[in-house]
């Protein structure tokens, strides 16, 4: 069985190996790849079909039903700015379709407060070896296909 994941925002895709964050450029969480985020302000949509399992304001887990869970955290160290600078258009525990706003946030805003911007996507405790159809580094556009997870 395979799944594709969506891109959460539109932007630039990067290697996650670029992300300024070791955790993330080392797949210490799991592999992906990261959106080096247009700067403009718009919404985070949901990667795949399932359930909110974590949502904070810069940052969310949609788990399948089949178990598959997927990170995406809107740019690095954002945790440090409480909240600021993000909505939330869903609740914890919600059923969300891929595709779906999830977070509203202004990634050019982001960068001022001397955060970088850069979106990873995780496939959380996945081996990397499940990932496939890595999308090259380059435009895409939000709900655009990001990797396959087999």
């Amino acid at each position: 069985m395979s799944l594709t994941i969506l891109s959460p925002v539109t932007g630039t895709v990067v290697p996650m190996s670029e992300v300024p964050d070791p955790v993330f450029a080392q797949a210490m969480v799991g592999p992906g790849l990261a959106i080096d985020p247009a700067r403009e302000a718009g919404e985070a949509v949901a990667p795949v079909d399932g359930t909110v399992v974590t949502l904070h304001p810069h940052a969310y887990v949609v788990a399948t039903d089949n178990g598959i869970a997927v990170l995406v955290h809107l740019g690095i160290d954002t945790v440090k700015l409480k909240g600021e600078g993000f909505t939330q258009h869903v609740v914890k525990g919600e059923k969300v379709r891929a595709g779906q706003p999830m977070i509203t946030w202004n990634p050019a805003d982001i960068e001022t407060t001397g955060y970088s911007p850069v979106c990873p996507v995780v496939a959380l405790d996945a081996p990397a070896d499940k990932l496939s159809d890595l999308r090259e580094p380059g435009p895409v556009t939000a709900g655009e296909a990001l990797f396959s997870w087999n």
